[in-house]
């Protein structure tokens, strides 16, 4: 009986250049060892070496297109590994890793552009399915962190209303547990997650055209029920609150909300938004603001969070001193918007 050679490192590399998620995945876990020795190396036995292997992985999930040598892959990760422990041992500032998702891919007929380059929706996809397996608590500071504008360490704990080193823990535990749940599902299908994006953008242009007009259709209706709960700095002290009357407030003083980006799940909605106050408006309403939405299994919403960054848009694509893990952000607002 003959038996097949096992794929070189040169084909995976090609494979998963073309799009191939399982031959990354492949490659990922035959690499797995010697990344993780590298890291030993530098950082010694403890959770510092496993983070940088962890991050190595998502980064090679994000760079794999720009691998010049395919047969010298190993290097390469091995590379990424030791730039990452290098990094930890001068306390380097940590930087998102994911957001590009969600960006529009590049046109593959540049001539600047590789040409192969791994599928944006499968990798997407991919990415998704495993962070479905995370806790939710861990997948709402991973969303944050790596594909919102609320980005800092500071504006992650002020949102949740969390510590800063409970962030910082639950975002090394939820990056080992994705790392580890991408290698094991790698050969798996995985369903369209812009489909989930596309129904939550839907979703929150009916919204926000029902609370302009003061009337929400019922099929938003259906997704707010009694017990939906309006948490946070808009909440009134001591109440139980429903967020359409802070929506009804926001009509009345004339603010507008327009939806700038989405970031959706089954059962964690973020959906950003710029904002417009009339003129001589007396409490104007901060430019940016953020609705983080927890949901139930059947999506209806089972509470909301209004979060006021800091930052401007322009900041949110640009490294700043908010990027820092002691950088600053507010979850308060002069305006009263929902």
């Amino acid at each position: 009986m003959a038996f097949l050679d096992p794929p070189t490192d040169e084909e995976l590399t090609r494979r998963a250049q073309s799009g191939e998620t399982a031959a990354l995945g492949l490659l990922l876990a035959r690499h797995q060892a010697p990344m993780r020795a590298v890291a030993l190396s530098l950082l010694g036995h403890g959770p510092d070496a496993e983070d940088a292997v962890q991050d190595a992985v998502v980064t090679a999930l994000r760079r794999i297109g720009d691998v010049r040598d395919p047969a010298a892959v190993g290097a390469w990760l091995r590379a990424i590994v030791r730039n990452t422990s290098r990094m930890r041992l001068r306390g380097g500032r940590e930087t998102p890793g994911l957001d590009w998702l969600d960006r529009p891919a590049p046109r593959t007929d540049e001539p600047s552009h590789p040409e192969r380059v791994v599928d944006r929706h499968a990798l997407r996809d991919w990415i998704w399915d495993a962070m479905a397996e995370l806790p939710q608590q861990s997948r709402l500071v991973l969303m944050l962190r790596h594909f919102s504008g609320i980005t800092s360490y500071q504006e992650i704990a002020e949102a949740c209303e969390i510590p800063l080193g409970t962030v910082r823990s639950r975002l090394s535990q939820a990056r080992g547990k994705l790392a580890e749940v991408l290698l094991r599902t790698a050969t798996e299908a995985h369903d369209d997650a812009s489909r989930v994006v596309e129904d939550s953008r839907r979703e929150a242009e009916l919204t926000l055209d029902g609370a302009i007009r003061g009337r929400q259709p019922r099929e938003i209706l259906e997704l707010w029920p009694a017990e939906t709960e309006l948490v946070g700095i808009l909440r009134t002290p001591g109440e139980r609150c429903h967020p359409f009357p802070a929506m009804e407030r926001t009509r009345r003083s004339g603010i507008t909300q327009h939806l700038r980006h989405v970031v959706a799940s089954p059962d964690i909605t973020i959906w950003e938004m710029a904002t417009v106050n009339p003129d001589g408006i007396p409490n104007p309403c901060p430019a940016n603001l953020a609705w983080l939405m927890i949901r139930e299994p059947d999506r209806r919403v089972r509470s909301l969070r209004v979060v006021f960054p800091r930052r401007t848009a322009a900041d949110t694509d640009a490294p700043s001193a908010a990027d820092t893990p002691d950088g600053s952000a507010r979850s308060v607002g002069t305006g009263r918007p929902a």
